[in-house]
């Protein structure tokens, strides 16, 4: 398996979140991915606007959570789904760009909301096969 993929798992109440792919980088998109997923389906968006967002944490795992939740923060406070991710890591950095659009309900037909990500089952770690995984929890 060397495409990026994206999943989601049952978790109790909530509902994890997880990335594999063939870079770090990939596996934190795919991340994303999964984590609009929960949402709507991400092939609904377009990428009718980009954003960009930094975030720094002492470790992959925790930067993980950030960028998740500046994902969460960006959706409430514009009102906006993110359907398209670019991501590049460099020492526990991470810069990114978001491509999505405004919410519209009828369209879109959201399921949930997101609130955030959180540390439960998190892990940002190589895999077999030179893959790499990236995964939380996200509370509902």
């Amino acid at each position: 398996m060397s495409n990026p993929v994206y999943e989601t798992f049952d978790h109790e109440a909530d509902i994890g979140v997880r990335g594999i792919g063939p870079t770090k980088s990939s596996a934190f998109e795919q991340a994303a991915l999964a984590m609009t997923s929960v949402i709507v389906e991400p092939e609904e968006v377009a990428p009718r606007f980009s954003i960009r967002i930094e975030c720094e944490a002492p470790d992959d795992e925790l930067l993980l959570v950030d960028w998740l939740n500046r994902l969460v923060y960006e959706m409430a406070t514009r009102h906006a789904l993110f359907g398209r991710f670019a991501v590049e890591l460099s020492n526990h950095h991470l810069t990114a760009i978001a491509e999505g659009e405004s919410v519209d309900r009828e369209r879109h037909q959201p399921t949930v909301e997101v609130k955030g990500a959180t540390y439960n089952e998190l892990a940002v770690r190589q895999i077999g096969s030179g893959l790499w995984l990236a995964q939380c929890v996200v509370d509902v």
